[in-house]
């Protein structure tokens, strides 16, 4: 098993760097299995589906990361959007000195809090885009259909963050056994990721006005948080539980960009 997983990596964890520093996956094209017909009934039907090649960040966007970001553009943009909500009480991120800085210990843990117009604003920021439901989904699980990024195994401590107390958020990178085919890691686990895509039925149809840059609609989250049950970390979830307003954060919701 090991030396498979090994050699997948070779053939398939091309990486490269941004001028952010961060390190992407591209993602070959092809087709991928979207949904489950045996999870509930937002992640039916099963669909097979076409991407063209992407990139996508190995690492979900950090605390220290989001904080360049708001020390760059503010708390708010040009439109009066909230892009991060800099009073909650489980926001890791705090203005001092006339500076906005991750609060210590948090760094590199994923930043929460940040809305979807935030994260959509940061990854446009960064030269970047979020990712839509489909690439996160065929990121996560590959072309195998798996039910968790690394196989069918189930959940444990050493490859995703879940089933923790509230706030407990490990730093981005710790679970190396839990990534996906690809390389990609924390894609089950440790905080939601926002995507571009509006919260609609399957099939997905990127066509469909679900990919649309205007804030307002339900937007889908994925992957599962640190207090997740090992049932909402899978590679089909779409975070149907979770409060429905994006242009608020979310203790519990991050965000990874793509391009």
């Amino acid at each position: 098993m090991k030396s498979t997983f090994s050699a997948g990596l070779c053939i398939f964890l091309l990486l490269c760097t941004d001028i952010a520093g961060a390190q992407m996956v591209r993602i070959p094209a092809g087709e991928f299995l979207m949904g489950s017909d045996s999870g509930p009934s937002d992640e039916r039907p099963t669909h097979r589906l076409f991407l063209p090649a992407f990139e996508m960040d190995r690492l979900p966007v950090t605390n220290a990361e989001f904080a360049d970001f708001l020390n760059a553009v503010g708390p708010a943009n040009a439109r009066g959007e909230n892009l991060f909500d800099v009073e909650d009480p489980d926001a890791r991120i705090h203005r001092r000195g006339g500076r906005w800085g991750a609060d210590a210990g948090f760094e590199s843990r994923p930043v929460v809090e940040a809305s979807w117009a935030g994260a959509r604003d940061y990854c446009a920021w960064a030269g970047k885009r979020l990712p839509t439901e489909a690439e996160w989904e065929k990121a996560a699980r590959g072309t195998d259909g798996r039910r968790y990024p690394w196989g069918n195994e189930a959940p444990d401590a050493a490859r995703a963050r879940f089933a923790a107390g509230w706030n407990e958020t490990a730093p981005v990178g710790n679970f190396p056994r839990g990534a996906s085919p690809y390389g990609i890691l924390d894609m089950s686990g440790n905080a939601w990721e926002w995507v571009n895509s509006a919260y609609r039925p399957y099939p997905y149809r990127a066509d469909d006005g679900r990919e649309e840059l205007t804030a307002g609609p339900v937007r889908g989250t994925r992957g599962g948080g640190h207090d997740s049950s090992a049932q909402e970390i899978t590679t089909t979830q779409r975070g149907r539980n979770l409060s429905r307003n994006p242009r608020n954060g979310h203790h519990n919701i991050g965000f990874r960009c793509a391009r």
